[in-house]
């Protein structure tokens, strides 16, 4: 890998780590820049997945206070079923693919983008009553294992979780976004790094940016309202699902 290539995938990795950090859609930055830079779609998957750790390292570092609001208790079982989700879908996509599968995610995406959006009215209508703290549990693990496996849009599902089924501040669920997507990418990433196809120059690279970006967007998202990060999170996710759908 020359220089200008190296450089141009930390740059991407910057822009993906504020894009991902903001709407969840780091792969739409990520994912061709790994092709422009020459490698295989199998590979470009597998390297960014590596790579885009980074953004949860740069926004639990930038707010970090705001992480472990809850208390360790509250975070590190989230953070448990993040890892074993990671292990799960990275090892189900080795061992079968993503077959037809791919079918269901555009839907998925789309309609988790909506619950997004209409989230201040869903909760307003629960009249201040909240899922089992379970029920958010086994939607971390959900999302997680669905991280692991197919990836795309994770971060919008993970925040539809969030919002409908917890207590959790629309601040805080983006940091816990990026932080329980990062620990579920790490471990896939192990899996990933055993199959022999990382371009490691090309993770390395995005993820130093990503480190950045992630940081950037913890900092951007002190200066944005809500209301416009969870549009844009909700016209990200349809952009996507619509993608998807059509690819």
């Amino acid at each position: 890998m020359t220089l200008s290539t190296f450089l141009l995938l930390v740059v991407a990795g910057m822009g993906a780590g504020v894009v991902g950090f903001l709407t969840g859609m780091a792969s739409l930055v990520s994912f061709p820049a790994m092709l422009a830079a020459g490698l295989s779609p199998v590979a470009a998957n597998v390297s960014q997945t590596i790579g885009l750790v980074g953004i949860g390292a740069g926004a639990a570092a930038r707010s970090t206070s705001t992480l472990l609001e809850g208390g360790r208790r509250d975070l590190l079982p989230q953070l448990g079923l993040s890892a074993l989700g990671g292990l799960l879908g990275g090892g189900l996509l080795l061992a079968g693919g993503q077959g037809s599968f791919e079918a269901v995610v555009p839907w998925l995406v789309l309609v988790a983008s909506v619950l997004v959006l209409l989230s201040p009215r869903l909760r307003a209508a629960q009249g201040g009553r909240t899922a089992p703290r379970w029920v958010y549990l086994a939607g971390v693990l959900g999302m997680s294992t669905y991280g692991g496996y197919f990836g795309a849009g994770a971060g919008t599902i993970y925040l539809a979780v969030a919002l409908l089924t917890s207590t959790e501040t629309f601040a805080r669920s983006m940091i816990l976004k990026s932080v329980l997507l990062a620990v579920t990418n790490l471990v896939a990433s192990v899996l990933f790094a055993l199959s022999g196809v990382v371009h490691w120059w090309a993770a390395v690279a995005l993820g130093l940016g990503c480190v950045a970006g992630g940081h950037l967007g913890a900092a951007l998202q002190d200066h944005v309202p809500e209301r416009t990060v969870r549009r844009a999170v909700a016209v990200a996710g349809i952009g996507l699902a619509w993608w998807l759908a059509h690819r």
